[in-house]
């Protein structure tokens, strides 16, 4: 299976990056390829909502910065991972760009082999997630009908060890 995991942590060695290197190690071990996105550090403008990539663009965006990387990734992924600290009841603004962005892509559908999806939150906080789950539940099971794989935070117990369960099912 090849995955992508879209980092939106600025904190090289954070909460976030703890889980995300677990969920490689485990991943890879089993066989998966793992393409892992720091998008803090790309250079991701927010969506124009200017129409382009559904008219003239045909599925492209009329933007060309970092984004087109993401976009070939997960052209070719079975499987995304969105994995954020928590900003403001919801993942992270750098992270939220690229979301949005989905639309010239993922918009009326995923593509094809696009099928399954999971979330690494963290914070500070264990009462913080609701915003982002919101948009996990309506986003990308709900309008987009993937796979849940789950929602794993730094306040579950033994969440590294629901990670490695969860590559089992993968």
């Amino acid at each position: 299976m090849n995955i992508l995991v879209l980092n939106g942590s600025p904190r090289p060695n954070g909460s976030t990056a703890g889980m995300i290197k677990t969920f490689k190690t485990e991943a890879e071990f089993a066989g998966h390829t793992v393409n892992i996105v720091d998008v803090c550090r790309k250079n991701i403008h927010g969506c124009l909502a200017c129409e382009y990539c559904h008219g003239k663009g045909d599925g492209e965006c009329s933007q060309k910065d970092d984004m087109s990387e993401i976009y070939v990734l997960l052209r070719d992924a079975d499987m995304l991972v969105l994995a954020s600290p928590i900003y403001y009841h919801n993942v992270s603004g750098q992270l939220k760009c690229v979301i949005d962005r989905f639309y010239a892509l993922l918009y009326p559908k995923a593509p094809g082999r696009l099928k399954k999806v999971a979330m690494f939150l963290t914070s500070g906080d264990p009462d913080m997630y609701d915003g982002a789950k919101f948009s996990y539940d309506g986003d990308f099971l709900g309008y987009l009908g993937l796979e849940d794989m789950g929602i794993f935070t730094n306040h579950d117990k033994g969440v590294m060890e629901k990670i490695s369960e969860m590559v089992q099912r993968m």
